[in-house]
């Protein structure tokens, strides 16, 4: 497989935590957002969207090429299911997708690269500006995300089940491989996190294991 990808895309990073957590193998390729290389010709007969990450699965037809982030993990975790990103009952896969679809749906798409260029260039944003834009919505939606683990929490207390670990049981989830992401671009911009201790609990939990480590922007080849 191949992942076309930039380090600091969120949705890159998503996907990459997937790969690892799956144990697959697969060709680091960049594509630099900031220089605009996404929307060259070459990039875009990959990707008519010109987004990352788009993940090239040969040995199928024509090296079937997948784009967004979500359908790419939902595939490795129906063609790799071991381990499983989504609880095999139907009530835990809506909970992980509902905590997924928090950042994924509510958080990203406002606050992702084309977003703020637009802010600061169309709009005439400032700096300051812009910074007020992604704090608000950024922690708008993690607090969204700290009250859906507080309902999950208190729903497996009242099925007799011990707190999660991690988003949303034992082993890290498709929620678990948005989250993260969320928190480090986050940090990156400086974003002081107050109010979320559950969240920021599974984060650092998330942390300590490899598969994240390894997917962290800093370990990527194109790091700058």
């Amino acid at each position: 497989m191949k992942l076309y990808n930039y380090f600091r895309s969120g949705t890159s990073f998503r996907v990459r935590i997937a790969l690892h957590l799956k144990g697959l193998a697969y060709d680091y390729i960049p594509v630099h957002l900031a220089r605009g290389e996404q929307h060259g010709e070459a990039y875009r007969a990959l990707s008519p969207d010109s987004l990352v990450p788009v993940l090239d699965v040969e040995g199928q037809p024509d090296h079937a090429l997948l784009s967004q982030s979500m359908a790419i993990i939902e595939y490795l975790d129906e063609t790799h299911p071991e381990p499983p990103l989504l609880p095999r009952d139907p009530l835990g896969r809506a909970r992980v997708r509902a905590l997924a679809q928090t950042v994924a749906c509510e958080i990203h798409p406002i606050n992702n690269l084309r977003v703020l260029k637009y802010l600061a260039g169309s709009l005439g944003l400032d700096e300051a500006q812009r910074a007020a834009w992604y704090n608000h919505w950024v922690m708008e939606g993690l607090r969204s995300y700290e009250r859906r683990l507080a309902e999950i929490e208190r729903e497996r207390a009242q099925r007799g089940l011990p707190p999660s670990v991690y988003s949303y049981g034992d082993t890290p989830t498709l929620a678990d491989c948005c989250l993260v992401p969320q928190i480090v671009n986050g940090q990156r911009f400086g974003l002081v996190y107050e109010g979320i201790p559950r969240t920021l609990a599974v984060y650092e939990r998330c942390m300590q294991l490899e598969a994240f480590q390894r997917a962290h922007p800093s370990r990527c080849p194109d790091a700058e």
